[in-house]
This record gives structure tokens, C-alpha cells and sequence, in this order.
């Protein structure tokens, strides 16, 4: 499986490593409309990643967000 492109914005970049981090998968929609990427979870949790997000920051912390309250996580690590 080829690596996934890089984010062009640092911030979001980094959130992305962040998800890979914590065992969420992140693959490319590139060419298939205003998401660049989509984060999954072990569990159904998506979040969709804006190509140019109006802002950087925000849309990093809430990928992290997301991230940091995923339920499924919590079961992975109980188990």
C-alpha cells in the first residue's frame, strides 16, 4: 500500500500523524470533492479532512479533538 500524500498545511499534517498515532487509519480522497483525506477509527468514528480548510488551526484541533474522544479507543485499550 503506497503512503498517503502529505497535507499541505502543517497543522493539519501533524493532527493526521496525531490519528495515525493513536491507530486510526488515514487514506486519500484526492480528486473526489472538498475532502483531501478521511480518518477512521477502529469503530465506526470518521472524520472527513478539508483540502483547504478556512482555518488550519481549528480544523487540526478538531481532528485531534475527535481523536482524543473516541469512544472506541477506550474499549481497545480496556480489552
Amino acid at each position: 500500500m503506497p503512503a498517503r500524500s502529505r497535507h499541505q498545511k502543517k497543522e493539519v499534517e501533524e493532527a493526521l500523524n496525531y490519528a495515525e498515532a493513536h491507530g486510526w487509519t488515514v487514506d486519500d480522497r484526492s480528486g473526489r470533492g472538498h475532502a483531501s483525506h478521511v480518518a477512521r477509527c477502529v469503530g465506526d468514528c470518521t472524520v472527513w479532512v478539508w483540502h483547504t480548510p478556512s482555518n488550519a488551526l481549528n480544523h487540526a484541533r478538531q481532528i485531534r479533538r475527535a481523536v482524543d474522544n473516541c469512544p472506541h479507543a477506550r474499549e481497545v485499550l480496556d480489552v
